[in-house]
């Protein structure tokens, strides 16, 4: 059976590999196709789709936007975004990269005043990504030896409720949705059962439906079975296509792999088809 990944990350990112590096990755491992789906950010698409060309793997250009309904973070990946709107994408998230700058300041700040010595330039220099986020610091703390993992930092450090971190204000998930849709791309709800339960899905999806939204992720890396059945049920009742992927980040979440996340994943190559606008 023909697979595909239509939700990973690189080092422009919070991912640890190149662009470059999937799509080799992809080829190796015989993905039909791959979809870079960096957090708020278009700036390792032209290299993931050169490198494509090159090695012959069909390559999605996609992105992450990190959104916000009624207090809920959501995440909407807009997909087959084309070269001449990437530049838009840039602008539409910057507003929201200067309020991820003021809360990246308040949490290194915080963290300097528990004990926890470490500078926003130090983190910063850590990635090639333009903005730096949690990731990357639970990475320089676990270098110093403040934590022994990245899981180990956000759990007992980074999450919210230790009152280090203040989330920035992100965009509107509905206004996100229209935005894709405007630029000519593909709308999907990833990993709907991170954030919300069945039922606020439920009150979600109709409007995310009429506000343009294509698809919903039903196969993804830490989906259940149970989970991934109630996610394809939520597809067929509001007419929505199916997608997925590992969400595959490289040595930040070194449990999932790309392609297979936890091992048991498969996504569909028709999911890919069915998905191109």
């Amino acid at each position: 059976m023909k697979v595909c990944d239509l939700h990973s990350h690189s080092n422009c990112s919070d991912g640890t590999f190149a662009p470059r590096e999937l799509v080799s990755l992809a080829k190796e491992i015989g993905l039909s196709a791959l979809a870079l789906t960096d957090h708020n950010t278009a700036k390792g698409l032209p290299e993931f789709m050169e490198a494509g060309k090159k090695l012959g793997v069909t390559t999605v250009p996609g992105c992450e936007f990190s959104t916000e309904y009624n207090g809920t973070e959501l995440h909407i990946v807009g997909l087959f975004l084309s070269k001449d709107v990437w530049g838009e994408i840039e602008d539409f998230v910057e507003l929201m990269h200067m309020a991820k700058r003021e809360s990246n300041k308040r949490l290194i700040s915080a963290l300097n005043d528990a004990g926890y010595k470490l500078t926003y330039e130090e983190v910063a220099n850590s990635t090639d990504a333009d903005e730096f986020n949690r990731a990357h610091v639970a990475r320089v703390l676990t270098a110093k030896g403040y934590t022994k993992s990245v899981n180990e930092a956000f759990g007992n450090l980074l999450k919210e409720k230790h009152g280090y971190y203040i989330p920035p204000k992100k965009l509107a998930s509905l206004y996100t949705v229209k935005f894709i849709k405007a630029i000519g791309g593909t709308a999907v709800l990833a990993h709907p059962f991170l954030n919300m339960s069945y039922d606020e899905l439920c009150e979600f999806l109709p409007k995310a439906k009429e506000a343009g939204l294509d698809a919903i992720e039903t196969h993804y890396s830490k989906f259940t079975p149970q989970q991934t059945a109630q996610a394809e049920e939520l597809a067929k009742r509001f007419g929505l296509k199916q997608s997925g992927g590992s969400d595959f980040h490289g040595d930040t979440k070194p449990d999932i792999s790309l392609g297979t996340g936890l091992g048991n994943l498969a996504v569909p190559y028709e999911f890919y088809e069915n998905l191109i606008p």
